[in-house]
């Protein structure tokens, strides 16, 4: 199908929409400027991230029942607290701490580019991210989504097809009319496997200024775009 038969576009949230380690880091540092905490935020906010994916393999594998994000960025948060040595926290400030990952701030493309998609194409989120967290974010970026949808709808977590067949089943398409957009290529592998069109806009500072992203386009990517505006030319918006 031509890529005009398009009618929705999804995206992935962290790092393709939402700077986490940017977010994370300043919220971390913010916290520590207040307990006398000193630590490598950035570092912290590293190996946050860097729990997120064994720990929702686990549940992907059925060693874990069906948890949510949030509740395991909680289980890593405990962890991690324990190895960098920062002791004396209330409850109440590890579970605001561990919803910093509500409050992550968009990339400075993400609402001017989504803004403009969003008068051609059904914008949704298709997140890993839980949909309390996703909602909060979307409010807290003041990203315009037209819905929020989340792996936790469908008891999957992407990398799963159930995901991605899923949120095209929820939007009522088809779903090579559905094109997942995403910063990540693995993500946009899985999509395309269960026939989406896919859009590929790296971000090279998701993961900080000395890590190497791969962000060359490739020959099975329906569109590559290094921005969400220079994504709302190329199809149109």
């Amino acid at each position: 199908m031509s890529l005009s038969d398009v009618k929705a576009l999804t995206f992935d949230v962290f790092g393709t929409v939402v700077d986490w380690r940017g977010s994370i880091t300043r919220q971390g540092e913010a916290l520590g400027k207040a307990r006398g905490v000193s630590v490598d935020w950035a570092e912290f906010a590293d190996r946050w991230r860097g729990g997120y994916r064994p720990s929702m393999d686990k549940v992907r594998r059925g060693e874990l029942p069906w948890t949510n994000i949030d509740a395991l960025h909680r289980e890593i948060l405990d962890e991690l607290l324990e190895e960098f040595e920062i002791t004396g926290l209330t409850e109440d400030e590890k579970e605001d701490f561990n919803r910093s990952w509500h409050r992550l701030d968009a990339w400075p493309d993400s609402a001017p580019g989504l803004t403009r998609l969003k008068t051609k194409f059904v914008i949704a989120t298709l997140s890993n991210g839980n949909v309390a967290l996703l909602t909060n974010m979307g409010k807290y970026a003041g990203l315009p989504w037209d819905c929020i949808l989340s792996a936790e709808l469908f008891h999957h977590y992407k990398r799963d097809p159930e995901v991605y067949k899923g949120a095209a089943q929820l939007l009522g398409l088809p779903i090579e009319q559905v094109m997942m957009t995403a910063a990540h290529k693995d993500d946009l592998k899985a999509a395309r496997e269960t026939g989406m069109r896919t859009a590929f806009v790296p971000r090279p500072g998701e993961h900080g200024p000395d890590r190497d992203i791969d962000t060359t386009n490739e020959d099975w990517i329906d569109v590559y775009a290094s921005t969400f505006e220079e994504l709302a030319d190329k199809l149109g918006c």
